[in-house]
This record gives structure tokens, C-alpha cells and sequence, in this order.
């Protein structure tokens, strides 16, 4: 099989399109023909850095993927062959990912893909959605009435969490970095849109909430971006971050404030192989599949390129202006393209 290899961590040109043997699956995996990967920034940091794997093997990249059973290990109950699924499993903690044209999956991972949604969409969807679901749902207790306000609404977990705070019954806000952004914004139904170029954030908000502050900020920028826009979170509010804290917040304040600190990072499952956490992100999965049949949750994607093309997909992600989603076509036909 086709398979895109990482030998050492570097830059972009170090993922290599090969041809390696195809995996076989555990007892308690399936054998999947990947149709589409996607691609995601912990992607490119992990070719950076390393899979967080022992010794210096090769691995493949990529959490998230989507594509139809073709074996199945001998304790596989739930899954036959044939079956058309989707999951974020691999890339991480293990040598081989989803940047290939079979992977091996355990079944705890796994979501039925139902048949209106395209793989492509399927492939794009559960990492971002499984980050924006926790992190609002799990971390924050989001409530009907709310009001959100999400750093990078226009990215790749950003779009969706404006998405699902909205079908909550929040009002949203987000902030975006030009007009056309702003425009999709709009689109997946923000409430208020911010362009930090040309106005404070800040005062955006305490115009926008009369004062108040929002009840639940979600960051998914990190840096100078959250260190700016930490005083907008309401008295008893929620700040989630898909980042680790930097040191230079403002911790007295946040106290006072009695400001709830919570952080992200949906990579747990795999990095420690937790299975009940694992179902709980399938679950989710399965109920953001069900919420884009019925046309209440859209992923964007901006671009598809070939498997072979993976390094260029990880420079575009490198550069940040990313609206929405890359995805890789992992078939043979866009391999031969």
C-alpha cells in the first residue's frame, strides 16, 4: 500500500510517499481502506516532534480518517466488513496513521458514516468536532442562554464550536482576521463578529454584553491572542483553552472573578490508551454525524489534495490562514491524478 512515512522529525519534506505492507488487525481492530485523512495541526507538530512513540521507527501521520471495513479482528462485534466509518484514532502514540490507504482501527474509535455524508466530510470532522464538543460540553457545561466567545472562529475546531454553541441556544461571538472570514462567520450563524485587525476585541465584547462579559470563552489561539482578551470572561465564567496557559496571565484577576480554568486536549485516548474516553469521543462523533444529516452542523473544508501531497497540505497549515478544513483523498484514483 501507499502510505505517507516520516523517518525523523523535520520539516514538511520529511513526509515521504512509500510503499510500506499493508497492517494486519488486532483482535479487537478492523482493517480500514482509508478513502480520506485529515489533516490537522497536530499533524505537523507531531512530524516536528516526534509521535510520542518508543524509539526512533518510522510512523505514519494523521489522526483522523474515514473509509470502509475491509477485515475485521476475531473479538469484532459491533463492525462487519463493508461497513463505512469514520474515527480520529492514530497519528499519535502509535507508528501508524491515517495518511495511508489502509490503517488498523480499535473498535472503540470507531462511528458508522451514514451514507449522506461524503467521506471526505466524514474524514474532516471528528477531531475538530470531538475538541469543540468537549470543550464546551465536557469542560465548560455550556447552557442554553449563554453567551460564547471563540478566539479563531473560522478554523478548523473554531467553526464548529460556533456551530454547536449555537444549535445550544447561545449567543456567539467570534474573532476573525479578514473579511472573507468574516463572511463565513456570518454563514455558520456567529452571532457577532469581531475583526481583531481593525477593532479591540476587548471593547468589542464589553460593547456587545453591555459590560458584562461573556459566560464562556473559548481559545483556541493560545498566546498573545488569549493574554489580550482574558478580561472579557464574566464574573463566574468559564475560560477553556485548547493550549496550555501561559504564565503571563492575569491570575489575581481571574480569581477575583471567580473565573473557571479549564483546559482541552481530546489526544488523551490515544496517548493513554483509555478506552471508556475513547467511546465517549466515538459517541460524539456518531452525534455529530447525525446533527449534519439533518443540516444543523456543516464542516467546511477549503481544500482536498492527493495523499502524495501531504507535505504541502502541512505548509499550508504552517502558514495559519486556513479556512475550514484540508483534507487528503487517499484512493488510488487521486494517487494516479
Amino acid at each position: 500500500m501507499h502510505a505517507i512515512c516520516v523517518h525523523a522529525a523535520g520539516d514538511a519534506k520529511q513526509c515521504r510517499y512509500e510503499t510500506i505492507a499493508r497492517p494486519r488487525p488486532a483482535a479487537d481492530e478492523v482493517l480500514v481502506r482509508v478513502f480520506a485523512a485529515g489533516v490537522n495541526p497536530v499533524d505537523t507538530k507531531v512530524r516536528q516532534r516526534g509521535p510520542f512513540i518508543h524509539g526512533g521507527e518510522m510512523f505514519i501521520p494523521g489522526c483522523d480518517g474515514a473509509g470502509i471495513i475491509e477485515a475485521v479482528g476475531d473479538a469484532v462485534e459491533d463492525f462487519s466488513v463493508g461497513d463505512a466509518v469514520c474515527y480520529c484514532y492514530g497519528g499519535i502514540g502509535q507508528p501508524v496513521g491515517n495518511y495511508a490507504e489502509y490503517t488498523c482501527v480499535p473498535t472503540s474509535y470507531l462511528a458508522h458514516k451514514a451514507e449522506s455524508i461524503n467521506m471526505l466530510q466524514a474524514a474532516a470532522m471528528p477531531l475538530v468536532c470531538i475538541t469543540a464538543w468537549e470543550a464546551l460540553f465536557d469542560r465548560a457545561r455550556l447552557s442554553e442562554g449563554q453567551t460564547v466567545l471563540v478566539l479563531g472562529g473560522t478554523g478548523g475546531t473554531g467553526h464548529v464550536a460556533v456551530q454547536l454553541a449555537k444549535a445550544a441556544g447561545c449567543m456567539v461571538a467570534c474573532t476573525v482576521g479578514s473579511e472573507e472570514k468574516a463572511a463565513v462567520a456570518r454563514q455558520l450563524g456567529a452571532d457577532h463578529v469581531i475583526h481583531y485587525h481593525h477593532q479591540s476585541v476587548t471593547e468589542a465584547v464589553a460593547e456587545w454584553t453591555q459590560g458584562r462579559g461573556v459566560d464562556v470563552l473559548l481559545d483556541t489561539v493560545g498566546g498573545q491572542a488569549l493574554l489580550d482578551v482574558q478580561g472579557t470572561v464574566a464574573h463566574y465564567g468559564t475560560l477553556v483553552s485548547l493550549l496550555q496557559f501561559p504564565a503571563e496571565l492575569d491570575w489575581k484577576q481571574l480569581r477575583l472573578k471567580n473565573v473557571v480554568l479549564a483546559q482541552e486536549l481530546m489526544l488523551s485516548p490515544m496517548l493513554f490508551d483509555h478506552r471508556q474516553a475513547a467511546e465517549h469521543q466515538a459517541a460524539i462523533v456518531a452525534q455529530c454525524l447525525e446533527m449534519m444529516e439533518k443540516g444543523r452542523l456543516q464542516i467546511r473544508i477549503a481544500d482536498t489534495l492527493p495523499l502524495a501531497a501531504a507535505w504541502r497540505a502541512h505548509e499550508r497549515i504552517a502558514q495559519g490562514n486556513t479556512c475550514g478544513k484540508l483534507v487528503l483523498d487517499c484512493t488510488e484514483d487521486a494517487a494516479q491524478a
